[in-house]
């Protein structure tokens, strides 16, 4: 029998240059550089090009696998990837698997050119296959290391933010639980609350005092704003606080504006230190308050610090509103100081973080009421423009600006089921009911009527039939473009 030439013992060792063995080094370098790019992309198809078959089939098995349950995921357990984004242990576990699968990625990248390099790669070959191979895994690499931080970064933010099981609230509901976490209520009431405190909490006034009311079967919210000079406030009679002041009520001698709503979060602590056993007394006695003032018990509440406002809508990439009239930034009439600028009005006007603080907040000029009008536009507006895209690409940012600035008692076992809530609130209908001079008096309120208000503002808002009230507007009219004078 005669010898085999030298080509066919070549092409029996190296399947990946069995082509012809008149092929030249570069055609032959270049082909493997291919095959390595695209079995990093596709683990395994580079192996089985190289002849490693069994290997191949594998990786590019398991790779299928992997990708045939993201895709599954994405699209048929969206509700359960969002419930593992809000738990600690989860995100504490993707954390670790993410750097895993770019490690394994970038061994399967490496053995993959290693197969296919022929063994006549000049040095300067062998160089460029190199930062050839280190390019694919950063490639590769860098998305999953980037989930991997964000994984993190997440983690921090839900244990930093939300309540852990061990914290104190005198006002928490306690009889929900991961199955129940409604506790068979129809509704769940949150206070929110926009202040000018710091780290330490000290010295908040609440700017804004709005409850959301949010039906927890289809997501429909009734928003209350209070103001802030509200007077006369009864607590609850079954609270601690009613026992505390004459008749149940937050009253008493001196300057009157110590006794207006604002002033609770800061002065009942310091009136009545440690009668609250609380981590956050000023905010129990605040959801107190709003509850006796609207006769709802209020759930929980979130406090946004006023600084962290300006940095989250920065992160969401700003919001677009209707101004109706020019709202001043700043500006001080007690002092005698004039606005710095004004946001002038106009349809659609895209503000940033810093002009939809002064949209919120600004008052040089005009009164409470407007601003709380303007306040739960800017609420609408959140809700409906915080784009999943654009939270995802500024992520971080987000996270920076909540984690230090933004406080509540929801506790983290919650979170799934507020998940679950909040998307139905995205597309549910928003109405309001604001409390305004116009229909009550802030300073001999009639608390009576104003429960009624409320009942009747729910009423509205789960019977879509309901013809307009007297009282509840929907934020799409009364935010609407209609220029005026403020």
């Amino acid at each position: 029998m005669p010898e085999p030439r030298e080509d066919e013992q070549i092409s029996s060792h190296e399947p990946s240059t069995s082509r012809s063995a008149s092929a030249s080094p570069a055609r032959i370098f270049g082909r493997a550089l291919v095959l390595t790019v695209v079995g990093g992309l596709v683990p395994g198809l580079g192996l089985i090009k190289a002849g490693r078959r069994k290997v191949g089939l594998t990786v590019l098995a398991l790779f299928a696998l992997l990708v045939g349950a993201a895709v599954y995921a994405v699209i048929a357990e969206r509700r359960t990837l969002l419930h593992w984004a809000v738990q600690p242990k989860a995100l504490r576990l993707a954390a670790i698997i993410l750097p895993a699968l770019a490690v394994a990625w970038a061994v399967v990248i490496l053995a993959t050119y290693r197969s296919l390099r022929p063994s006549t790669a000049r040095a300067w070959q062998r160089l460029v296959g190199v930062g050839a191979v280190l390019a694919l895994i950063g490639v590769v690499a860098a998305p999953l290391s980037v989930a991997s931080r964000y994984a993190m970064v997440q983690k921090d933010m839900v244990e930093h933010i939300f309540a852990k099981k061990e914290s104190k609230s005198a006002t928490r509901p306690t009889k929900v639980t991961v199955e129940d976490p409604w506790a068979g209520q129809d509704r769940v009431n949150v206070l929110l609350l926009g202040g000018d405190g710091g780290h330490d909490r000290i010295g908040i006034r609440p700017d804004s005092i709005i409850t959301a009311s949010i039906d927890t079967r289809t997501g429909d919210t009734v928003l209350f704003s209070l103001p802030r000079n509200l007077r006369k406030i009864p607590f609850p009679k079954d609270s601690v606080l009613a026992d505390a002041y004459p008749n149940g009520i937050y009253a008493g001698p001196g300057d009157q504006l110590e006794w207006m709503l604002n002033s609770i979060y800061e002065n009942v602590p310091d009136q009545h230190p440690d009668l609250l056993d609380s981590d956050n007394p000023g905010a129990d006695a605040t959801k107190l308050a709003v509850s006796g003032a609207l006769g709802l018990r209020i759930d929980y509440y979130v406090l946004v610090n006023l600084k962290a406002f300006e940095q989250l809508i920065d992160a969401f990439g700003g919001i677009t509103v209707n101004v109706n009239y020019p709202v001043p930034k700043g500006g001080s009439e007690e002092e005698g100081l004039k606005p710095g600028g004004w946001i002038q009005p106009g349809p659609n006007q895209h503000l940033d973080g810093f002009d939809a603080l002064w949209f919120a907040r600004g008052r040089w000029g005009l009164d409470d009421y407007q601003r709380m009008l303007r306040q739960r536009c800017v609420i609408k507006a959140i809700i409906d423009q915080a784009d999943p895209i654009k939270v995802l690409t500024r992520f971080e940012a987000i996270a920076k600006s909540s984690k230090d600035l933004v406080f509540t008692d929801i506790p983290q076992s919650m979170l799934p089921a507020f998940v679950d809530l909040s998307l139905k609130v995205k597309r549910a209908k928003v109405t309001s009911v604001a409390f305004t001079n116009k229909i009550i008096s802030p300073w001999e309120p009639n608390y009576d009527e104003i429960h009624a208000m409320v009942q009747e503002g729910l009423r509205k808002s789960a019977n879509a039939s309901s013809s307009s009230s007297s009282i509840t507007d929907s934020l799409e009219d009364a935010c609407a473009y209609r220029p005026r004078r403020p």
